[in-house]
């Protein structure tokens, strides 16, 4: 995924990603009625609201990547007893972005904030995103504050909602928290007033990944493929999680279940009370992927001669423990490989998540229902859901029901077609990636190209799906093309889809087998890069 960076020099930035914005219609400039609004909120941004509670007293800090500058949360943990308090402030974008305002109309024309490599086309204006609204360190801020309380096991026992005014101590990185964290001595936070605070993020972190993992739910993302920029040029960097990204991501997760629970709860017939929530649904996977999956990882183990005992996943055991003992059982190179494409192959199982007007299971997170509170100022859900909120806390008056029933379906529509706009400009952005690395290849001769190693981590009958060593990108290597560079054998698809066979059921290509492959042309008409798989 494109690393979220929200400046760029647009001198540095490659023509490809500005024609992409083009094509797309995505300017990140703003009408100047809407800059005229953000300007006037600046001015008076509502600080002196006496419905807020003062909270100026509680040392929250914001823990984001490198170049975050749009804060959206912010976060204070401490001891409750036996269990955990957990104060998680979300900046206050529904104070700013009301409804009739042209500030709204443009985030619901836009959706989200739009991210491609050392570019972003925000969804808000920067002195709004990265200005007045942002959770700032050293300055007060509104926020919507989640009161969370969990017990000694990760439970939740119960969510408050309030308004208030913050102050963020410090603009926290992960890799600063992670630091702290490993070696608290070392570290120029051990003296903090928010130290203690984040000495608890591991506990309560881990507690409520323990209790998600009883509940079988499935957390993938231990690496993660950043595309940046450097020099007007592409970079691609495959980077482990910090551990304290997985806890800091608990609770953002604890949040939305929260916040879904509580939309939902006020959902009814009394329209002086009801909420017209919006959810984010994600189904299950259906039982007939589930038992292709369990019969492709048999075909992988088997092919790859390892202990059906440990590798291979059988329905009746949660699919969760089995993912996450996959990275235990990887001793060596070779091991480590097949395990990546195994969980590969187990992501794949995954249906995309919507944004519905109606409650429904969230399988990615275990929760249901399930509401995105926590990313206000990039997505216009988040400025809705708060809305609807603050109005349940009665702190606003309340919309007529058919308006706002009418405006919760055109901000689900404006989310779910902005999700797959975000997914299309990384595709896009993708394909100008490896068109970048791959031209130089071209202009050698054919013999003289680089051998590129890399993964078999997914095969179709039309394609054999490969993730390279370096760059760690994805390409595609055609079943045809590979049946022509081994002299013009026939290739069939095995019955688990975990290899491709020749005539005598011999397996030539397997999931998780390491590749090595050579650029042969490329393929205008049809906007791909040929390769050629080498013996």
């Amino acid at each position: 995924m494109p690393d979220q960076q929200p400046h760029a020099d647009r001198d540095r930035v490659p023509a490809a990603l500005l024609a992409i914005l083009d094509d797309e219609g995505l300017d990140p400039r703003f009408s100047a009625e809407v800059e005229a609004e953000a300007e006037a909120l600046v001015a008076d941004p509502g600080l002196d609201d006496p419905a807020l509670a003062d909270e100026d007293g509680v040392p929250y800090v914001t823990v984001d990547g490198e170049g975050t500058r749009d804060l959206d949360q912010a976060l204070h943990l401490e001891r409750d007893g036996s269990g955990y308090r957990i104060r998680y402030a979300i900046a206050d974008a529904a104070h700013y972005v009301r409804p009739g305002t042209a500030l709204f109309a443009e985030a619901l024309r836009r959706g989200t904030s739009f991210y491609l490599p050392g570019l972003s086309v925000p969804m808000l204006p920067r002195r709004l995103s990265e200005g007045a609204v942002s959770l700032n360190a050293g300055v007060p801020r509104r926020a919507l504050v989640f009161d969370m309380r969990v017990d000694a096991d990760g439970q939740c026992l119960g969510t408050t909602l309030r308004r208030a005014c913050i102050r963020s101590r410090a603009k926290l990185t992960f890799e600063q928290v992670q630091a702290l964290l490993d070696d608290p001595v070392s570290s120029p936070l051990a003296r903090a007033e928010f130290a203690s605070s984040l000495a608890l993020l591991p506990t309560v972190g881990t507690l409520r990944q323990l209790e998600a993992a009883a509940r079988q739910v499935i957390r993938f993302h231990r690496q993660e493929v950043q595309v940046g920029l450097e020099n007007g040029a592409f970079t691609v960097l495959a980077r482990v999680r910090h551990a304290v990204e997985r806890h800091n991501e608990q609770l953002s997760l604890l949040c939305n279940a929260e916040g879904g629970r509580l939309l939902c709860a006020a959902v009814g017939d009394d329209t002086s009370r009801a909420a017209q929530a919006i959810y984010r649904v994600h189904p299950a996977p259906s039982p007939e992927r589930l038992l292709e999956l369990e019969q492709q990882v048999g075909e992988i183990v088997r092919l790859h001669d390892l202990d059906p005992a440990h590798w291979s996943w059988q329905p009746q055991a949660p699919l969760s423990a089995w993912v996450d003992a996959l990275p235990a059982l990887a001793t060596d190179e070779h091991l480590v490989r097949i395990a990546r494409a195994i969980e590969r192959q187990a992501v794949m199982v995954n249906v995309r998540s919507v944004f519905s007007a109606e409650p429904g299971q969230h399988f990615g997170v275990g929760a249901q229902p399930y509401a995105r509170f926590s990313a206000p100022m990039r997505e216009v859900v988040g400025v809705f859901v708060h809305k609807e909120a603050v109005e349940l806390l009665g702190l606003t008056p309340r919309r007529p029901a058919a308006d706002d029933a009418a405006l919760r379906d055109q901000v689900v529509a404006a989310a779910n077609t902005a999700r797959e706009r975000q997914r299309r400009l990384i595709d896009l952005t993708n394909r100008r990636v490896l068109d970048q690395f791959f031209a130089a290849d071209l202009a050698l001769p054919r013999d003289r190209r680089p051998l590129r190693a890399g993964t078999i981590m997914g095969i179709t009958s039309s394609k054999i799906h490969v993730t390279l060593d370096a760059p760690p990108i994805d390409v595609k290597l055609y079943v045809a093309d590979a049946g022509r560079a081994l002299g013009g054998v026939w290739l069939k698809l095995s019955p688990g889809r975990a290899a491709l066979l020749d005539e005598h059921d011999q397996a030539l290509f397997t999931v998780g087998d390491p590749i090595e492959l050579r650029l042969v042309r490329r393929d205008e008409p049809r906007d791909r890069w040929v390769f050629e798989s080498l013996p």
